[in-house]
C-alpha cells in the first residue's frame, strides 16, 4: 500500500511540474486547485489508517505537498494556527505511542523532536518546520520561529548574525539552519524545503526591516533591508525592498541615495508606481520643482492608462515571498496613489510654484472628476494626499482668482456655498475650557497646534463647514471686486463676516475671538485670518464707492482682529489721511515706524500654518510700500515740528 501511495505522490508531482512549466495564467491557477484536491484525497487515504513509523516519512511528505498547495492557492497567507501541521505532529506522537492532544503547537514540536528521534523522520520534519516558520512569520510570531529553529538545529545558545552586527538572532538561525537535502525523496517533493527556507529568510529580513522603518529605528531598518535585498525573491518584491530603502535613506537625510534606490526599483519593475510617487516626494524635499512635476505627470499618465492585463501570480514555486509581504502593499510607502491624489498634487505644486495657468487647468480637471461621483474619488484613509473636498474647491478658486477668471471663481465657490449651507448651524458655541493644557488664557496653557481640541466631533465638523462657506464668500467678494462690481463684492464680504459671527468661542474667562482662541483651537486662527481679509476687502470696496467712514470702521476692526497686520494698518492710515484727520494719521504712522523692527517678517505667529486657499490667495496690498503716502506723512511731521 505504501508503495502505491508513493507512486501516486510521484505522479502528482510530475503532473504539477508539467503544468507549472506552461507559465502563469488561468490554467496554472486551475492546476493548483486540482493538485490541491488530489493531494488532500491522497492524505486522507493515508491518514485513514493508524500511524506507524515506517510510513510516516511518506505521510509527512504528502502533508508537506498538500500544505504547499494550500498556501499556493491563496494571494496571501492568512494568520491562524495551521491545523494540518498540528495533525501531522499528533500522528508522529501516535506512532511513537505518546499522547499530545492537549499540547500547544510549540509544545507539540518540542515533544516530537525529543520523544521520536527516528532518523528517517528528520528530513520530513524539517520540511514541515519550514512551513511552520512561514505561517508563524505571517502571524509575526518571531520568537516561536526562533525557538523552533533552535530545536531543529539542536542549538542551545543564541547564534548572532555577523551581517547585522550580531543583533538579529532569527536571521542568524535561519542562515545557519542546515535543511536536509531531499535526496531520494526529491521526486516526491513539489517545492524544495531549502528554497522555502531562503524565501523565509528574505521575508523575515524584509518584514523586520519594514517594521523598524515604521518605528523610526532607521539604522536597524537600513541594515535589515540591505540584507533582504540580497535574498531570494521576485523582481516585484525586490523593487518594494528598494522603495523601503529609498524611504529609509530619505528620512536619514540622504535624498540623493534615496533617489538611486527608487530608480533601481523602477528599473526592476516599471509598474512599481509607488517608487515614482516616492521619487516625487524626494524631489519636493530637494526643491527640484521641475523634476517633481515631471515625476507626478508621468505617475498620473500611468495611473490614468488602462492597466496591463494581470496574469495569475502562480508559478512553479507555490510558496513565494509575495505571500508573506502582501500586507505591506497597503502601507504608505508601498501604497499606489489614486489618479485623483496625483492630479491634486500636480495642481497644488503648480500653484505653490507660481505656475498658475497650469494649476488652474489641473484643478478644473480634478473638480470634473470629483463631481462624477464617489467611485471616482479616493478611498477614505488617513494616508491620502487629497484634503477635504471643499478645500480642493477653494484652492481651485484661489488659482482661478490669480488668473483673473473671476466668473469661474464665483461659480466654483458657489458649489461650496450650496453644499455646506445645510450643514452650518445658526449658532455654534464651543467651550475652550476643555482644551488640554490648562485654561485658555492662563499662563500654563501651552497651545498644541495641529491637535484636535477636545470637542464633540460634530461641533468640529460644523466649525469646518462654517469656515469653508465663509472662505467661499471671501473669494466671491474678491472676484466681484475684480469685476469692478463693488456693491456685490461688499455683499459677499458681509455674508462672509456674518457666517463667522455664528461661531462663539468661550471659556471660563468669557468670550474669545483673539490670540487666546487661536492658541486653543487651530481653526480659530483660520477664522481670524478670514475675518481680517474680509474686513480689509470690504473696506477697500467702501473706498471705491466713496464711503470713506464705512471703510475707516472696517479697517479699524481689522486691526483689532490682527493688531500687527501692515496691510490693514496702511489702509487705515490712507483713509485717515483722506478724511483730513492728519494728526491721527501721523500718530499711527509714528507707531508703525516704532514697531516696524519688531513686526517685520513676523506677520504670522511662528509655527502657525493656514490652509493653502488662504496663504496663496492674493493678499491685501501694503500701501506703505508705494512711497507717496509715506512722503506726505514725513512732510507733514516735518512742517509740524517747525511750527512755533
Amino acid at each position: 500500500m505504501e508503495r502505491l501511495w508513493a507512486g501516486d505522490c510521484a505522479q502528482l508531482v510530475r503532473s504539477w511540474r508539467v503544468a507549472s512549466s506552461l507559465g502563469p495564467g488561468r490554467a496554472a491557477k486551475q492546476a493548483v486547485l486540482q493538485h490541491r484536491r488530489a493531494f488532500e484525497k491522497l492524505l486522507q487515504k493515508i491518514q485513514g489508517l493508524p500511524a506507524v513509523l515506517p510510513s510516516l516519512p511518506l505521510e509527512l511528505t504528502v502533508l508537506y505537498n498538500s500544505l504547499l498547495f494550500d498556501l499556493g492557492s491563496s494571494d496571501c497567507i492568512v494568520e491562524g494556527e495551521p491545523e494540518g501541521i498540528r495533525q501531522g505532529l499528533l500522528r508522529v506522537l501516535e506512532a511513537g505511542g505518546v499522547s499530545g492532544q492537549d499540547l500547544s503547537t510549540e509544545e507539540l514540536w518540542q515533544k516530537v523532536l525529543q520523544k521520536v528521534p527516528a532518523e528517517d523522520l528528520r528530513a520530513p520534519l524539517h520540511r514541515l518546520g519550514v512551513l511552520q516558520g512561514v505561517l508563524w512569520l505571517a502571524a509575526n510570531r518571531l520568537g516561536s520561529i526562533a525557538g523552533l529553529l533552535r530545536l531543529l538545529s539542536g542549538a542551545k545558545e543564541p547564534v548572532l548574525s555577523p551581517c547585522l552586527g550580531g543583533e538579529n538572532e532569527l536571521l542568524a538561525l535561519l542562515g545557519a539552519w542546515q535543511v536536509p537535502a531531499d535526496g531520494d525523496t526529491s521526486p516526491l517533493v513539489v517545492q524544495s524545503a531549502r528554497d522555502v527556507r531562503e524565501i523565509l529568510w528574505t521575508a523575515a529580513a524584509f518584514l523586520q526591516g519594514f517594521h523598524e522603518l515604521e518605528a523610526g529605528n532607521l539604522p536597524a531598518a537600513l541594515s535589515l533591508l540591505q540584507v533582504a535585498a540580497t535574498g531570494f525573491c521576485s523582481k516585484r518584491v525586490l523593487a518594494q525592498i528598494y522603495i523601503c530603502l529609498g524611504c529609509c535613506t530619505q528620512q536619514m537625510g540622504k535624498p540623493q541615495t534615496a533617489l538611486q534606490h527608487l530608480k533601481q526599483a523602477l528599473q526592476l519593475d516599471f509598474q512599481c508606481l509607488a517608487a515614482l510617487s516616492q521619487a516625487a516626494m524626494v524631489y519636493h524635499q530637494l526643491g527640484e520643482t521641475d523634476a517633481e512635476l515631471e515625476a507626478l505627470a508621468l505617475l498620473h499618465e500611468a495611473l490614468d492608462s488602462p492597466p496591463p492585463e494581470a496574469g495569475s501570480a502562480v508559478s512553479g514555486s507555490l510558496v513565494r515571498t509575495e505571500l508573506l509581504v502582501h500586507s505591506l502593499a497597503l502601507t504608505s510607502q508601498l501604497r499606489q496613489p489614486s489618479p485623483s491624489e496625483v492630479k491634486y498634487l500636480l495642481a497644488q505644486r503648480c500653484l505653490q510654484a507660481g505656475r498658475t495657468a497650469e494649476a488652474g487647468e489641473h484643478y478644473l480637471d480634478l473638480l470634473a472628476v470629483l463631481q462624477e461621483g464617489p467611485r471616482h474619488q479616493v478611498p477614505l484613509h488617513g494616508q491620502s494626499a487629497l484634503p477635504r473636498i471643499p478645500e480642493v474647491f477653494l484652492e481651485a478658486a484661489c488659482a482661478l482668482e490669480q488668473l483673473g477668471r473671476h466668473r469661474d471663481t464665483i461659480a466654483v465657490c458657489e458649489e461650496v456655498v450650496s453644499r455646506t449651507g445645510g450643514l452650518t448651524p445658526e449658532i455654534l458655541r464651543i467651550d475652550l475650557s476643555s482644551w488640554d493644557g490648562g485654561e485658555a488664557g492662563s499662563p500654563s496653557a501651552k497651545p498644541r497646534l495641529g491637535l484636535p481640541c477636545d470637542i464633540l466631533p460634530q461641533k468640529k465638523e460644523s466649525l469646518c463647514c462654517i469656515l469653508w462657506r465663509a472662505a467661499a464668500y471671501l473669494h466671491q467678494g474678491r472676484a466681484w471686486a475684480g469685476l469692478a462690481d463693488s456693491k456685490e463684492a461688499i455683499t459677499q464680504f458681509t455674508r462672509c463676516l456674518n457666517d463667522l459671527l455664528r461661531v462663539q468661542l468661550v471659556s471660563a474667562d468669557g468670550l474669545h475671538i483673539g490670540e487666546v482662541a487661536a492658541g486653543a483651537l487651530p481653526e480659530a486662527a483660520v477664522l481670524q485670518k478670514i475675518r481680517l481679509l474680509a474686513l480689509v476687502g470690504r473696506g477697500a470696496q467702501f473706498l471705491e464707492l466713496g464711503r470713506d467712514r464705512d471703510a475707516l470702521m472696517n479697517f479699524q476692526y481689522a486691526l483689532q482682529v490682527s493688531p500687527g497686520d501692515l496691510a490693514a494698518a496702511s489702509h487705515l492710515l490712507q483713509t485717515l489721511w483722506k478724511l483730513d484727520r492728519r494728526q491721527e494719521a501721523a500718530t499711527l504712522w509714528q507707531k508703525l515706524q516704532a514697531d516696524s523692527g519688531q513686526t517685520e517678517g513676523q506677520q504670522e505667529v511662528p509655527g502657525r500654518s493656514f490652509p493653502l486657499y488662504l496663504t496663496l490667495c492674493p493678499q491685501p496690498t501694503n500701501l506703505l510700500l508705494d512711497g507717496s503716502l509715506a512722503r506726505s506723512l514725513q512732510d507733514y511731521l516735518g512742517s509740524s515740528s517747525q511750527e512755533p
